[in-house]
Order: structure tokens, then C-alpha cells, then sequence
């Protein structure tokens, strides 16, 4: 097999978006509220690709894509990222893309200059928590001011 992380680009579009909704589903992560009724999920390059401040890669198996996940600025603000829409397909999963996405959006909101990482979730996906722990994000009590995805349950940063 052949594996490889790469930047999101426009012919990417359809496959990510199916992942991002049927993981969705599988999780309970429908409708207003979630990541997956957002609507960068139905062009996810249009939003991350020519960004200055946004990156979205992509997870391929042998050239398919089996997930994806990225960064950009939390609702607008210049020191603080969000962790966005980490979505991984079940056959993408334990082969260790969740932890090198998330390490490669981390290293790329260094770069921009972010000093935190924020993240929202559900209790439901429990080894994206576990992940996301080990990788030094801690909970908060309440989301942060001005999160759209109110359907979430779990909060979480990480000072970069």
C-alpha cells in the first residue's frame, strides 16, 4: 500500500465531502450545529487552498482518499486556530493519519503565527479525544465565544 498526506486540491472536493458526511453520520454529527452542515464541507479547496492562513490536507491509501483535516482562524481571530473538520473514513483509520494531520496542521499555525489551537467534538468519538489528549490539547469547561458548532459537547485547546 501507498500512503500519503497531501494538501487539499479542487478534484478533492467530492470525495472529502462524502467522508466528512458519512462519518458525520456514523458519529451522530447531523444537521445545524456540526462540522458536516457546514458549507465549506461541499468545496473544502475553495476555503483552504488559496487562504493565507488555512490548510487542509488530505489522507490517500493508493490514491483514494480515506480522510482529511485542517486549520484556520477561529472566526477571524489572528492568535487562535481552530482544528477543522478531522474526518477520517473507516478504512483510513490506525494508520496513524489523525495524529500526523493533526501534527501537520499544529506545525503549520506555528508558522502563521497562532498561539492556540482550539477544537470542538463529541463525546461520541472517543479516540479522536484520546488523540487529541496525547497531543496535549486539554478540555475546557464551556466553548470558547463565538463557536458556530453548538451541537458539540466537548471543547478543547492546545497553547502552540
Amino acid at each position: 500500500m501507498n500512503y500519503s498526506i497531501d494538501i487539499i486540491a479542487p478534484e478533492n472536493d467530492k470525495q472529502i465531502c462524502e467522508i466528512i458526511m458519512q462519518v458525520g453520520k456514523e458519529f451522530g454529527a447531523i444537521g445545524e450545529g456540526f462540522g458536516p452542515s457546514d458549507a465549506e464541507v461541499q468545496a473544502m479547496s475553495r476555503y483552504y487552498l488559496d487562504a493565507l492562513s488555512s490548510r487542509y490536507f488530505v489522507a490517500k491509501i493508493d490514491g483514494k482518499i480515506v480522510g482529511g483535516g485542517g486549520v484556520a482562524a477561529f472566526n477571524g481571530n489572528t492568535e487562535i486556530c481552530e482544528l477543522k473538520k478531522l474526518f477520517l473514513a473507516p478504512e483510513g483509520r490506525g494508520f496513524g493519519f489523525g495524529k500526523t494531520i493533526t501534527e501537520q496542521c499544529l506545525n503549520y499555525a506555528r508558522t502563521k503565527g497562532y498561539k492556540k489551537c482550539y477544537l470542538d467534538t463529541l463525546s461520541s468519538m472517543k479516540a479522536a479525544i484520546c488523540l487529541y489528549e496525547k497531543m496535549g490539547f486539554s478540555r475546557l469547561a464551556k466553548p470558547i465565544d463565538g463557536t458556530i458548532h453548538s451541537g458539540c459537547d466537548v471543547w478543547m485547546i492546545k497553547e502552540l
